[in-house]
């Protein structure tokens, strides 16, 4: 690693280039207009940039790494009028063909030509599926985030992309990752006004993406300008809902539980030459819409043992507030710097800070809110990032770049807290009654970061050929501490830290390591486009992995785990039918180092001889995808696009556990490749262009996403229960396998006085196993819930005030308040009714079995109206 590091900081200080994903690229033919012959030496100029061309002997010119955005370009040469076409839009990694004809000067015409472009509806050079979202389509969208967006893509369920598991998906803010390799979720995202575009690539992917399966998603934030611009906006709202009845406290409408408050500023740093700055910030807070009842507190105790409930003890000292039970609480800074060097090179240095503060809804708790978890995150990455233009064609970005992400969960934050109860508060009640008394006794605590050296060097080494090689290094740091809390006989009834008992706990440093390097050519002909290129992969767990099964009374037999080695080819073509039509296919294998979690569970492999226990694996193999793509772009007219694509995905080594036996009954397991699914679908899409006051897209999916587990915990759990289940053999729906899916957006209004955006979706019921009383009475997942819908809006009007842009705006989520059934009682598949409660007994505990059997996290969310104003200068 080191050796890999050395050569690598060689690389990036001897050469110099372009930031791999994003960036995009400017090409095209200059030609006369009378006799359509080539222009030699005319030059191209981005305007507003220092980026430029001129034409060559044939004619053709190219301009490499642009930004995402609007543009103008003006074509101009010594005895021809010039011309300039305006609102030219760029998208990362896609080539945008601009062609020129040009008139002479000795034809009595303007001294200039003015045409203004339109965006393609068809992208030619497109090898597999991917959704660009600009800064402008993202206003007119009523999503809070990023997650949002992307859950509006076609063949993405709940953040599954193309039926994969969570966590193979590749989040990057600006190329740089922010995947957390611990959970393999998402640790930090960019804020909605801060991106210049949103890359989502649900379909196969090129070389120069590594450690995904199923997608990658590229947030492009903005950079400063050459003008100060500046956006303040805030919004408030709350859930206005008549489901009184399922949604406690739902009727008490506060506007403050809702709020956002954001803004942004660019421009040139004062009296430096060649600096320009971003910065945004955003703090934005929601009450929830699950609420509990504070009647009891952790340390209340009670007596429910009597058969006869007027002898009950019942020891509650609440206030009686509603507590919100899911909130979040969220807060994002992010800085950039850029530097203008030596005429055309760029120095960036980026900054992004996340806080997030939130709970999650445990229904036991519900008259007892104190005793759940609070739950901490905070995020952070910075980069450092040079790009050297070596010549027109030819030019390296490096980057330094630090990560990290601590995650923390406690119900109070000092484990000796005197009000942390004993544990026996939780058993005073039984069967099918809230708790009353008692809280969650874990302390969870870790933290995820890396160093990352990165390099990715483009060059346009013919006018068909674009080449890119990159190299990176990743040296990680894995900090975990998860303990106890104990409160007992054994500590005097005095709350203790407790570092022994459980499979989570742990106080450990691990320092994995991970390389890749990749090359890839897009070749660009008239008549076809190739992509194609190779990534290797290279990761070293740097842990000790078990040589044989775990005993009582025997020495744990470990010893080093061996480094793994990947190479994956990727394959994407595109080519012409007509001359409004591509078709593209394209073949590729994909690579994922299993999350952390998974490896580094229990790293010391501590024995539980008492109860069923899990110990990690750090000797675990890449999870594996081979997937196809098969796609039709077709222009029907000329404000209308249709696109059809096909896609199988073949999954292997995907990680689930084996059960052993330590020798007295009491099983453990560990994490094993065992688990496999594969997934096919098919995509319909329409999109009809801005025009006339009116703009619509609508996707349909069909899509089956089958395999023997979707948790890789399964056969763990299965053995749980009494007696334990028999593990699935067989291929069975996943957990999120959505048969059918409909999306549709409609934009209504001008873009300079008012707009209205309607979001429509629809989807099949996700599958469930039917059980009654904790036996499975079918399949695996071989039933389905019912079918969800939801409609969101969004409305604006433009204003001026003292001649600024100031809007006004309203989001309504779930306009219609449709009660949509997300979870369900496993024997009678609805969120409403279970047969549990004509066979659970009484319960032992202030509430009804009605009372209990309630469901409110069950259900979508209530409709939510926020509204809010937004002054741009």
């Amino acid at each position: 690693m080191k050796r890999i590091i050395s050569c690598f900081v060689l690389i990036c200080f001897g050469v110099s280039a372009l930031f791999s994903g994003s960036t995009g690229k400017i090409a095209g033919k200059v030609v006369d207009a009378n006799t359509k012959e080539p222009i030699i030496g005319m030059n191209i100029v981005v305007e507003g940039t220092t980026m430029g061309a001129a034409s060559d002997v044939d004619g053709n010119y190219v301009i490499l790494n642009i930004p995402p955005g609007n543009y103008s370009l003006k074509a101009s040469a010594v005895g021809y009028h010039p011309s300039r076409i305006t609102d030219i839009k760029v998208s990362v990694d896609l080539t945008t063909k601009i062609d020129f004809q040009l008139t002479e000067t000795t034809i009595a015409m303007k001294e200039e030509v003015v045409i203004v472009a339109q965006r393609p509806l068809v992208q030619k050079d497109l090898t597999s599926t991917s959704a660009k979202v600009s800064s402008d389509q993202i206003r007119a969208f009523p999503v809070e985030d990023v997650s949002g967006l992307v859950n509006l893509q076609a063949g993405v369920v709940e953040g599954h992309f193309r039926g994969g598991r969570g966590g193979e998906v590749l989040y990057l803010v600006d190329g740089i990752p922010v995947t957390d390799s611990y959970s393999g979720r998402s640790a930090v995202a960019a804020e909605n006004h801060s991106i210049q575009e949103l890359e989502i690539i649900s379909g196969t992917f090129n070389a120069e993406y590594g450690q995904a399966m199923s997608g990658v998603v590229n947030q492009v934030t903005k950079d400063g300008g050459e003008r100060y611009a500046g956006e303040v906006s805030f919004y408030f709202g709350d859930y206005i809902s008549s489901k009184k009845d399922l949604f406690l406290n739902v009727n008490h409408i506060r506007p403050t539980d809702l709020y956002n408050i954001q803004g942004s500023l660019s421009g040139p740093v004062p009296a430096l030459s060649g600096v320009s700055f971003f910065a945004s910030g955003r703090h934005y807070y929601n009450d929830g819409y699950l609420y509990g009842k504070r009647i009891f507190q952790p340390t209340d105790s009670s007596n429910f043992s009597s058969d006869d409930p007027s002898k009950w003890y019942i020891g509650a000292t609440g206030d009686g507030a509603f507590v919100p039970m899911n909130f979040e609480e969220r807060t994002t800074i992010q800085a950039k710097l850029s530097f203008t060097l030596f005429g055309s090179d760029k120095l960036r240095v980026q900054f992004l800070n996340q806080k997030k503060n939130f709970r999650t809804y445990d229904h036991r708790y519900k008259y007892n809110p104190d005793g759940v978890y609070n739950n901490f995150t905070k995020g952070n990455l910075a980069n450092l990032s040079y790009t050297n233009v070596l010549s027109p064609f030819t030019f390296l970005e490096t980057h330094i770049a630090w990560f990290s992400n601590r995650e923390d969960s406690y119900v109070y934050e000092d484990p000796y807290d005197s009000r942390f109860p004993p544990y026996t508060r939780k058993l005073a009640v039984s069967g099918p009654a809230f708790l009353a008394g008692g809280a969650e006794d874990l302390h969870l605590h870790r933290e995820s970061r890396y160093l990352l050296l990165k390099a990715d060097l483009v060059s346009q080494v013919t006018h068909e050929h674009q080449v890119k090689i990159g190299i990176e290094g990743k040296q990680h740091r894995i900090w975990i501490h998860n303990f106890g809390v104990e409160n007992d006989q054994t500590t005097g009834f005095k709350p203790r830290p407790v570092e022994f008992g459980r499979s989570e706990f742990a106080n450990t440093i691990i320092r994995p390591e991970q390389a890749a390097a990749y090359v890839q050519d897009k070749m660009e002909f008239d008549n076809f486009i190739v992509n194609i290129g190779v990534r290797f992969d290279y990761f070293n767990p740097k842990a000790s992995i078990l040589t044989e099964q775990l005993r009582l009374g025997q020495d744990t037999q470990v010893k080093q785990a061996d480094a793994e080695y990947q190479i994956s080819p990727r394959i994407g073509l595109a080519f012409p039918i007509t001359d409004r039509g591509v078709m593209h296919l394209s073949y590729g294998h994909f690579f994922q180092t299993p999350p952390f979690e998974l490896m580094y569970l229990n790293p010391a492999n501590r024995i539980n001889a008492t109860e069923a226990f899990q110990v990690g694996n750090p000797g675990l193999k890449s999870e594996r995808t081979v997937a196809y793509e098969l796609g039709l772009q077709q222009q029907l007219t000329d404000q209308i696009a249709l696109d059809v694509t096909g896609y199988y995905k073949d999954v292997r080594n995907l990680i689930g556990t084996q059960i052993f036996d330590i020798g007295n009954g009491t099983k453990y397991s560990q994490f094993v490749n065992r688990d496999y699914g594969n997934t096919q679908g098919i995509i319909i899409s329409l999109e009809k262009r801005h025009s006339d006051g009116f703009s619509a897209t609508i996707d349909y999916t069909f899509q089956i996403a089958k395999g023997n587990a979707s948790d890789p915990n399964s056969v763990f759990l299965d053995n749980q229960t009494d007696p334990p289940r028999e593990s699935q053999k067989q291929l069975a729906s996943l957990d999120w396998d959505r048969r059918h899916s409909l999306n549709a957006t409609v934009t209504i209004g001008d873009i300079s006085d008012y707009t209205v955006t309607l979001v429509g979706r629809l989807g099949s019921g996700l599958p469930y196993t039917p059980a009654f009383q904790n036996q499975r009475t079918g399949l695996l997942n071989s039933e389905n819930r019912p079918m969800v819908t939801t409609v969101d809006v969004y409305a604006t009007k433009h204003l001026n005030l003292f001649s600024y842009p100031f809007n006004i705006f309203m989001k309504i989520y779930n306009l219609f308040d449709t009660e949509n059934e997300l979870d369900v009682f496993s024997d009678t598949g609805r969120a409403g009714y279970s047969l549990g409660a004509n066979y659970s007994g009484n319960p032992r505990g202030i509430n009804s079995i009605q009372e209990y059997y309630t469901r409110p996290d069950f259900y979508s969310a209530p409709r939510q109206v926020v509204i809010g104003v937004d002054l741009t200068f």
